[in-house]
């Protein structure tokens, strides 16, 4: 049995009723149900927009105004869904001009009054790509709302990462170095206190496997947690690239351009471990894939944006590179970088590869870079064994 179908709600622009008679008149005739509303002038057009129509049927010469003129007025309405809203204009005689300018405004279709025969079709044709098109611009609004939602749990995941991180650094800090410290004093006082010169060498050996052990410790530590950005992040990226250089063999030039080296930045929270993280991630990467043998680190701030840039010399990324289905390491750069709503740009020349992040600056923002990992200041080790003088890690594992 079929459903009887939902009357078109049809508002008609119309100073004949004869006209408007004939016109409703073709429309029942080719089965179209509608509820129809005759108006005239631009007060009761005005007054009527404030309802719901599925479509409006317009005569081009109206009391005081013109069909391009209500046309205007109903898409000047966008918050009571006038942009969506079909418009068909209707005229005794209409030039070729005034039915292109009618269609370029957002008519959806124009018709002559003795051709009353397309009527039918052309209303039908017209609320069938106004539903078309009202389901594209939800599907557009629920992609969008979805992309959104994604965002967010991908900005939740670092964020929830970087807190298990900082917690697991804690209790390897507080009790993991805690014992191994505890227990490097005792090996040290069994060495000094044995008579037997095979004791002596056996506490021995373990004070160096114990010394292995919180080398090891500091290592996990700074790498789950940089204590380091405690001095700023321009001290932790010239140890960072410093370490690599050392650790890879590959040539590392780190430079703070238009950046006093000794000053710290009045950073907001957030951005230093971002940075951070994104050339820790970038040098990662020049060393497994790039074949590169130089790299540069810039770090530069000019009109309120600081921009960190990673280029090497290396043999570059092609367009299949990027576009990897599960390439969820340059996914993880672009989320990283927005949760300070930052953002990543990547390019290759085929001969390199440039990474930039970019970052505007609060002029308000909050606390100043340094002090930003509070709770937890890393550092493994007895008080007062800060190792060499001159060593850039020891002196970062120093601060406490």
């Amino acid at each position: 049995m079929n459903a009887t179908p939902r009357a078109i709600r049809l508002l008609h622009l119309e100073d004949s009723e004869p006209d408007h008679a004939l016109a409703m008149l073709h429309l029942q005739r080719s089965g179209v149900v509608v509820e129809a509303l005759r108006i005239e002038t631009r007060a009761e057009f005005e007054a009527a927009l404030a309802e719901p129509w599925d479509l409006v049927l317009s005569d081009y010469h109206l009391p005081g105004f013109s069909g391009l003129e209500a046309l205007q007025m109903l898409r000047a309405r966008p918050g009571a869904g006038g942009g969506l809203v079909p418009f068909i204009l209707v005229s005794g005689q209409i030039g070729e001009d005034t039915a292109v300018e009618a269609m370029r405004n957002g008519a959806s279709d124009y018709l002559l009054k003795n051709r009353l025969a397309r009527l039918a079709p052309a209303v039908e044709h017209a609320i069938a790509a106004s539903e078309t098109h009202r389901a594209r611009l939800a599907a557009d609004r629920e992609l969008q709302a979805s992309r959104r939602r994604l965002s967010e749990l991908a900005q939740h995941l670092q964020t929830s990462v970087e807190a298990e991180r900082l917690a697991i650094a804690r209790e390897i800090h507080d009790d993991v170095g805690g014992s191994l410290t505890a227990l490097k004093f005792e090996l040290d006082w069994i060495r000094r206190h044995a008579a037997a010169p095979e004791i002596q060498q056996r506490a021995l050996s373990a004070l160096e496997t114990v010394t292995g052990a919180i080398e090891a410790s500091q290592r996990i530590m700074q790498n789950l947690r940089p204590a380091i950005l405690e001095q700023g992040l321009v001290a932790a990226l010239q140890w960072m690239t410093s370490r690599f250089e050392k650790r890879t063999g590959i040539v590392c030039e780190f430079r703070a351009s238009h950046l006093n080296q000794h000053e710290p930045m009045a950073l907001p929270v957030g951005v230093p471990l971002v940075a951070y993280r994104i050339a820790q991630e970038a040098l990662t990467n020049v060393s497994k894939h790039s074949e590169a043998g130089r790299v540069v680190v810039d770090l530069s701030l000019t009109g309120g944006i600081l921009s960190l840039e990673i280029s090497d010399n290396g043999r570059g990324l092609s367009s299949s590179d990027l576009a990897k289905t599960r390439s969820f390491g340059i996914r993880g750069l672009h989320e990283r970088a927005s949760t300070v709503g930052g953002w990543v740009d990547l390019s290759s020349a085929g001969a390199g590869t440039s990474l930039i992040l970019s970052v505007p600056l609060d002029p308000a923002a909050a606390p100043c870079e340094p002090g930003e990992n509070r709770g937890y200041h890393g550092g493994l080790g007895e008080p007062g064994d800060r190792g060499d003088p001159n060593d850039t890690e020891a002196q970062a594992w120093a601060t406490r």
